[in-house]
């Protein structure tokens, strides 16, 4: 099928997938997976999904999107923020690694960077931020969050004016969510934009600018509800752009 070059440019936005053992028709065997519902979220909001699987990790790759989402997951290692592993935490190593090379090289490179539940916290452990591995611990009133194994929970939150949530969603939202556990010591150059009324952090944003979001619940398990999808591919168009006419600025200076 031909090209419509009247069509309006859907920016490519990278995926962080999980790499596991998952079955197929008559096959199981280890494959790079994503829940469909990202994908779609992506399309639906106007964007191409490329999928970036945790395996020949290569940083670079940032340079060829116009943004990037980090996706939900396993738990993130305690070893990356210097803490023993509580006994309930379950982590994929590799994947740590690989999320957090892509989420600093987004940060660097000014890519506009959407950083979903697992993302959320991998955001704020990439620039020195801990966790508090098992909600209950410390908040016996947690279970709202995980109410059962495959069960996705719902939390209502406020946000802080002036943000990308508070833009996005206005003052008070809510959202399908799915964790046990959550943003403790906040890194330095975030802050958080949303909270649950019991403190639990819901986003951060960075405090340096540009588009950077990272949410602790799941905003593409509610399809009838894509603004945080939209204003993200919004961001990766304008980067899109802004990066092109910078490249014909510095040839036409050669």
């Amino acid at each position: 099928m031909a090209l419509n070059v009247s069509d309006p440019y859907r920016p490519r936005i990278g995926l962080t997938t999980y790499y596991q053992k998952a079955a197929w028709g008559v096959w199981q065997a280890d494959a790079a997976i994503l829940p469909g519902t990202y994908v779609q979220a992506v399309v639906a909001a106007g964007g191409t999904p490329v999928l970036l699987p945790p395996v020949g990790t290569d940083p670079t790759v940032v340079e060829l999107l116009d943004g990037l989402i980090i996706a939900g997951g396993s738990d993130v290692d305690p070893e990356q923020y210097g803490a023993e592993p509580h006994e309930l935490t379950r982590s994929q190593p590799a994947r740590d690694t690989h999320d957090i090379a892509l989420t600093r090289a987004a940060l660097a490179t000014g890519l506009p960077l959407f950083s979903i539940c697992r993302g959320a916290q991998i955001l704020n452990v990439a620039l020195g931020g801990s966790l508090i591995q098992h909600i209950p611990d410390v908040n016996p009133g947690a279970a709202q969050y995980q109410p059962a194994p495959g069960v996705f929970g719902r939390v209502e939150f406020t946000t802080a004016p002036g943000s990308i949530s508070d833009e996005l969603l206005g003052p008070q939202a809510s959202a399908p969510c799915y964790h046990h556990q959550a943003v403790e010591r906040i890194a330095d150059g975030l802050r958080v934009t949303a909270a649950a009324q019991d403190g639990t952090v819901q986003a951060l944003e960075t405090t340096a600018g540009g588009w950077v979001l990272g949410v602790q619940y799941h905003p593409e398990q509610n399809p009838d509800d894509l603004r945080l999808f939209k204003g993200f591919i919004e961001a990766a168009r304008n980067y899109r752009q802004e990066r092109t006419e910078n490249l014909v600025d510095v040839h036409q200076h050669v």
